[in-house]
């Protein structure tokens, strides 16, 4: 064989630049003997990534012709089978600049998912609900007052709306602020009185955490990828940081944590781990066949939540009135799905610390996006989380999370053939749903 360019023998060594023959270049001792490597089938279904990755594309070309968009540049989803582990989808893109035209082009950033974290808002308050359950802080069905609490020295801290009287599962269907900071204050051990100052255990902090990361969030997730990160926790324990860890605007928590939480709660609290890797198998003797299983990956339990079944199950109904019941935060958008969905929206007050962000850069206040589901209700098979950081400014906008969500849970379902998922036998489907 003739090659041209540099040429090194076998000790590394340059013999020149000139067309040599490569055996006056190398000796005939044999270096290395060239073997086939082994098979790695992974668990993400094709169909679904692509249909999804075009989704997102979509979606982001379109909203940023909203206003108030400037900041938006990104976005995320990732699904899996909540029984086994198995990511079915992990998919991520985002704006970026060329550096040799100047225009925006959309690139692949589906590490995302694993390698960056954001405050999500009160996606996570099925935690926050469960949390107060199993320390005692409220009772299934506890009713409170979401009014505005007014504590001394601080900004008002209300819901989005003034709700009355709610119990636990409407606090859940119309995302109240307020039952979740009154559930904070029960757990640290405080007393609202209005317009006085708030006083909370400290220890409260690590009480939340420590429920929360059972779930996944907070914690490492155990996926078969590098470089996963654990997102970062706030440092203060001033009473107002606890009221806001309760609605998700104090940790930072990714994409795939976010996943595990709601798989987690899809399948009756097992923490399983997610894994990419299905198989690895010998080298295929032709292209027509398929070679010995050397390795199979079996679903893995992390931890089963320290919490009663039916705790977990209450928190499911919450979840479903989101996704079904007119008045729930996702009805809008799941209200006519066939698949019976169940799930939770949240939208966080942030500060924008993008790419665009320099030190000397007053914080610029921005609004992150997110949403977690599953389905079918009663027999989950796959859960998703989106997240959508600095969707837009201001006080309102789109509802980028919502509309991603449901296209990928049709995508999903229309790929099984299958639009309109079964329930069990008898069910109609609301009604589990109600109280």
């Amino acid at each position: 064989m003739i090659s041209s360019g540099k040429i090194y023998d076998s000790n590394g060594k340059a013999i020149g630049d000139k067309a040599v023959s490569f055996d006056d270049a190398l000796d005939s001792k044999v270096l290395s003997e060239v073997k086939k490597g082994n098979n790695l089938k992974l668990t993400v279904d094709m169909d679904l990534q692509y249909g999804v990755e075009k989704i997102i594309e979509e979606e982001l070309i379109q909203k940023k012709t909203f206003e108030n968009t400037d900041l938006l540049d990104r976005a995320f989803v990732v699904m899996m089978d909540p029984n086994t582990g198995e990511i079915l989808t992990m998919a991520g893109k985002q704006y970026v600049r060329d550096e040799e035209t100047g225009k925006m082009q959309i690139h692949d950033f589906a590490l995302g998912n694993i390698t960056t974290s954001y405050t999500m808002g009160t996606v996570i308050t099925g935690a926050t609900i469960l949390t107060g359950y199993e320390t005692g802080a409220i009772q299934p069905g506890q009713v409170i007052l979401d009014t505005p609490l007014k504590i001394k020295g601080t900004v008002s801290k209300k819901s989005w709306k003034d709700m009355g009287f709610i119990n636990d599962l409407n606090a859940l269907k119309q995302s109240s602020d307020v039952y979740m900071y009154n559930t904070a204050i029960r757990i640290g051990e405080g007393e609202y009185r209005e317009n006085q100052p708030l006083k909370v255990n400290p220890e409260a902090f690590d009480t939340m955490r420590r429920y929360m990361g059972q779930f996944g969030l907070g914690v490492a997730t155990g996926v078969d990828l590098s470089d996963e990160m654990k997102g970062f926790k706030g440092k203060g324990t001033e009473p107002g940081k606890l009221l806001d860890l309760s609605i998700g605007q104090y940790d930072t928590y990714t994409p795939m944590q976010l996943l595990q939480y709601a798989s987690t709660i899809a399948n009756g609290g097992k923490r399983l781990q997610p894994h990419i890797l299905k198989e690895i198998r010998e080298p295929a003797k032709d292209a027509s066949s398929l070679g010995a299983i050397i390795k199979e990956v079996s679903p893995t339990i992390l931890n089963k939540v320290d919490m009663e079944p039916k705790m977990v199950e209450r928190v499911q109904k919450g979840f479903q009135k989101v996704m079904q019941e007119e008045g729930g935060t996702g009805y809008s958008m799941f209200g006519n799905a066939g698949y019976n969905p169940a799930g939770k929206t949240g939208a966080a007050s942030a500060f924008y610390d993008g790419p665009l962000h320099k030190n000397n850069d007053e914080p610029l206040a921005t609004m992150n996006l997110s949403l977690v589901s599953y389905a079918p209700a009663n027999n989950p098979e796959v859960a998703v989380a989106v997240v959508v950081p600095w969707a837009y400014q201001g006080e309102s906008g789109h509802s980028m999370n919502l509309d991603i969500g449901r296209k990928v849970m049709d995508k999903y379902f229309e790929l099984k053939g299958n639009s309109k998922a079964p329930l069990s036998e008898g069910e109609e489907k609301n009604a589990d749903v109600k109280e």
